[in-house]
């Protein structure tokens, strides 16, 4: 059996089951995962220098197969329901043997490293997986402990991922051959017939989404936060798509994280150490800190190249529009490390509305700032997930319905909490289209979106005259720095008036329609800031 580095993981993967593997590959750097790769025919290397491979059947993730166990932790205090899919110990007991039995006579790789930035909150993480390119977007990914670190890292939680073992789903209790499920007792997450590196990341967040909250009043949030240079910090929530991660890669401000964050009574800080951007039409003109990222080290899924070249055609999604590239926080120039920032004081909710209903930008109460949380308005974008092939409208409780274990109304009320106490400003940013619903109008323009972001940032919106949307009652900025007046009312973009204002009450009444299921415990401020048709 061949070893790498100064450890011997021997004996912690037997400890788990795991035996009898041909090669064993630990915590090997990411150009030796890199050539493993290349030897191995799974991957090519860019003009850039970085990693390029194909996820295979699973180009997103597959959310109607992802379970957590039903046991006594998790029985009285999950929110289930179609995210959050019950499974039974005996299943997962039956699905672990089967996984790790399944490396048997296979080359494994393994890693070790951590979450969360803030040192009272860490979380180490042992990854499993059956690939050399899932080892190095674990690298990527999440936080990288020092050699003398890992001389006295002791696993909180293991993650086992294993693309090609399949289950049965007659005897083990899926929907299907693919799987990813969460044991709270066990402290592991088994992963198995997907290829799709995005499966590790949430299947961690999905658990510090429980354990933070629950355990250590910690509010976990799916957001990107940044910090100014005199040190105020702001969040960007969002489903994938919104542009969390391109609105906060910032030159002028340093990125705290692109993602997954908490937030604790000193600030916020990253759970991971690295970002997972979509790259789909990515350019260094739109997009410059990520382009500049995609160089050797990054590894790039499912892209395509410009014919009988190694240069990426980012603009190609024929394999899928969920393009992602992954890569470490440091290889953003202004990324601040560590990852841990102050309270914020501007948070931005993003949307992207597919109706063109909602103003570009726009200013909240904290009733419509709860409200605008609970209810996660946005368009599920092209390849975020199996079967999504062009922007549909959802609604995603606290904008990540799919990673929150607990009730929404848990997460809300310590959002509310804090955006009090600090007196935090709350912005709507709608990155959707303008003129028109999806495929009458166009998507606004990112250059208007970061000037709005940014005038909000500066302070440039608080003098500023407002006047409310009609339905929606959002305070609507007659002027911004930086973008045309006319398109700040949406009304204005749409030659049809009268079909704007269909489309306003018909977004309106869905709106209505999905808090009803939270109405009975919303305070009065929050109902009241509902949309008035």
């Amino acid at each position: 059996m061949q070893m790498s580095s100064v450890r011997n993981p021997v004996a912690d993967l037997r400890e788990l089951g795991i035996e009898n593997v041909s090669n064993l590959f630990y915590q090997l750097s990411p150009e030796e995962l890199a050539e493993q790769t290349i030897a191995r025919k799974q991957g090519v290397i860019t003009d850039t220098g970085a990693l390029a491979i194909n996820t295979g059947t699973f180009t997103g993730r597959s959310p109607k197969d992802k379970f957590i166990v039903k046991d006594a932790i998790t029985t009285d205090t999950v929110n289930w329901n179609d995210f959050n899919i019950p499974i039974s110990e005996a299943h997962f007991d039956r699905l672990y043997r089967k996984i790790t039995g399944y490396f048997a006579g296979k080359d494994v790789w393994v890693r070790d490293c951590y979450a969360c930035a803030d040192a009272d909150f860490r979380i180490n993480i042992k990854v499993i997986s059956e690939l050399p390119w899932a080892s190095l977007f674990a690298y990527n990914m999440f936080l990288r402990p020092t050699e003398e670190e890992l001389e006295y890292m002791h696993t909180d939680w293991t993650v086992i991922q294993a693309p090609g073992c399949l289950a049965d789903p007659a005897t083990d209790g899926t929907r299907q051959g693919n799987f990813s499920v969460v044991n709270f007792s066990k402290k592991v997450i088994i992963i198995g017939g997907s290829a799709y590196t995005g499966e590790i990341k949430k299947g961690i967040f999905t658990i510090l989404n429980y354990v933070l909250p629950h355990d250590k009043n910690v509010l976990s949030m799916h957001c990107s936060a940044n910090q100014g240079k005199d040190g105020d910090t702001a969040i960007f929530f969002g489903l994938s798509g919104t542009g969390k991660t391109t609105l906060s890669a910032d030159p002028a401000r340093k990125l705290i994280g692109d993602d997954e964050h908490g937030w604790t009574s000193n600030g916020v800080f990253n759970f991971e150490g690295g970002c997972y951007a979509k790259c789909i039409d990515l350019s260094e003109e739109k997009e410059p800190q990520i382009w500049r990222a995609v160089r050797r080290g990054a590894l790039l899924e499912n892209i395509k190249f410009f014919p009988g070249t190694s240069t990426v055609n980012f603009a190609d999604g024929s394999i899928t529009e969920n393009t992602r590239v992954s890569y470490p926080l440091h290889y953003i120039d202004n990324a601040l490390e560590p990852s841990i920032g102050g309270i914020p004081k501007n948070i931005f909710f993003l949307t992207c509305d597919a109706y063109g209903v909602l103003p570009p930008v726009s200013k909240l109460t904290p009733g419509q700032a709860m409200y605008q949380f609970i209810s996660g308005y946005t368009a599920k974008v092209a390849g975020t997930e199996a079967g999504v092939t062009e922007p549909k409208s959802t609604f995603s409780a606290c904008f990540g319905a799919p990673f929150l274990p607990l009730h929404p109304a848990q997460y809300a009320q310590m959002l509310g909490e804090r955006m009090r106490k600090y007196k935090v400003n709350v912005w709507l940013i709608n990155t959707g289209w303008t003129g028109g619903a999806y495929g009458t109008g166009n998507r606004i323009k990112l250059a208007y979106t970061r000037a709005m972001i940014s005038a909000a940032l500066k302070g440039e919106l608080d003098n500023a005259t407002f006047h409310p949307h009609p339905v929606f009652g959002f305070a609507i900025p007659a002027a911004c720095p930086g973008v045309p007046d006319q398109i700040l009312d949406p009304r204005n973009t749409w030659e049809d008036k009268a079909a704007y204002d269909e489309k306003a009450k018909d977004l309106a009444n869905q709106f209505i329609r999905n808090f009803e299921k939270y109405a009975a415990a919303a305070e009065p401020e929050i109902l009241a800031a509902a949309p008035k048709i």
